[in-house]
């Protein structure tokens, strides 16, 4: 084949666009698992943070399996259903009507206390941001946040990432009394006794009005569950109570 004519060049071009594409293929068909294990060992460190367990990605998958002592799936209702908490897709879960969509719980054990883990996710100002929050056994108190972005301004809404902004939602509260009230990341900075808010980013308030949203809009799905959990406490501290009074009451007879 003449190299000095059109045709040569685009059958050259032609071979070589199809060579590419093949072994990229190849090379994103090879490399898959490896990605999907990442990925999954990722997800689980995250959920370990929130229970203030810090470990490398090689050292994920064994110690959560020592730490999350179950994990399950709600239904809009508060009960739980079929499923697997850990392999639930959020953002396919937000696109369905509410009464269609699937809610992940784990449960994790540090130090003799229990948590309760909730996955979160929303919207920031380019893009999905996502997170975990862990509850305390009153179903109000957090004890852990996580949260990441896939696209926010560094040095801004990227900030949702770090130590400096998750750690004061530990020892915040999801209720008043017996009120639902979420946790508000605040532009300017939460008064200092507010159990309910957090200092905001400055420069990221579109990313720290997301946070608010995603807390807010999936706390709240969790709510059946949450008070079906706090009966079943209620209905077991009665029953402990019921057995120390028979018990002294035969004490004293």
């Amino acid at each position: 084949m003449d190299a000095n004519k059109n045709s040569y060049t685009f059958s050259f071009a032609a071979v070589m666009v199809v060579l590419v594409a093949t072994l990229l293929s190849v090379a994103a068909i090879s490399l898959k698992p490896f990605q999907d294990k990442n990925v999954e060992a990722e997800k689980k460190q995250n959920i370990l943070t929130t229970l203030g367990i810090e470990v490398s990605r090689e050292d994920a998958a064994k110690v959560y399996k020592e730490k999350i002592t179950s994990s399950y799936v709600l239904n809009s209702e508060g009960t739980v259903v079929d499923g697997d908490a850990f392999t639930v897709d959020l953002g396919v879960e937000l696109k369905k009507p509410v009464d269609q969509q699937v809610f992940p719980v784990f449960e994790g054990e540090k130090n003799g206390q229990k948590s309760y883990i909730l996955p979160m996710r929303g919207k920031g100002l380019w893009g999905p941001i996502w997170g975990y929050l862990a509850l305390e056994e009153d179903m109000s108190t957090i004890s852990g946040a996580v949260f990441d972005h896939k696209s926010e301004t560094p040095g801004l809404g990227a900030e949702i990432s770090l130590g400096w902004f998750q750690e004061p939602f530990i020892g915040k509260t999801i209720f008043d009394g017996k009120e639902f009230k979420s946790i508000t990341v605040v532009k300017g900075g939460a008064k200092e006794d507010d159990m309910h808010g957090v200092d905001g980013i400055s420069g990221g308030t579109i990313t720290s009005d997301g946070v608010s949203d995603m807390l807010d809009e999936r706390l709240s799905k969790y709510l059946p569950f949450f008070n079906q959990k706090l009966s079943e406490m209620i209905e077991a501290d009665t029953v402990v109570v019921d057995s120390l009074q028979a018990l002294t009451l035969n004490t004293i007879k």
